[in-house]
């Protein structure tokens, strides 16, 4: 079963930068798309980031477009979330989340990782 487990989430200040990693288990991480995903306290989930199998696909969030890059590397498995110009309101659980190329939603989630801006 594909287990995929995030980390780099923390505490930052406002204007700040973190970056999160999320490392899949299995051969077949290449061929996934891979994405990011929030959810914060009283609001619905939803989409930060996702990319193709060979990162020649991106597509953002317009409310993190410009602060947030994402990237992979398949040698490693893993796929990360560069947060820069952090806000409070990017406040959130963020989750990692992978989706077969056959596959029409993303079906296999990390645990999520908190991640918390101070003003």
């Amino acid at each position: 079963q594909v287990q995929l487990v995030e980390s780099g989430g923390g505490l930052v200040q406002a204007g700040g930068s973190l970056r999160l990693s999320c490392i899949t288990s299995g051969r077949t991480f290449s061929s996934f798309y891979m994405g990011w995903f929030r959810q914060a306290p009283g609001k619905e989930r939803e989409f930060v980031a996702d990319i193709s199998w060979s990162g020649g696909t991106i597509r953002y969030a317009d409310s993190v477009k410009g602060r947030f890059t994402i990237s992979r590397d398949n040698a490693k498995n893993t796929v990360y979330l560069q947060m820069n110009s952090l806000k409070v309101e990017d406040t959130a659980v963020y989750y990692c989340a992978a989706k077969t190329i056959a596959g029409s939603t993303y079906a296999y989630w990390g645990q999520g990782t908190q991640v918390t801006v101070s003003s």
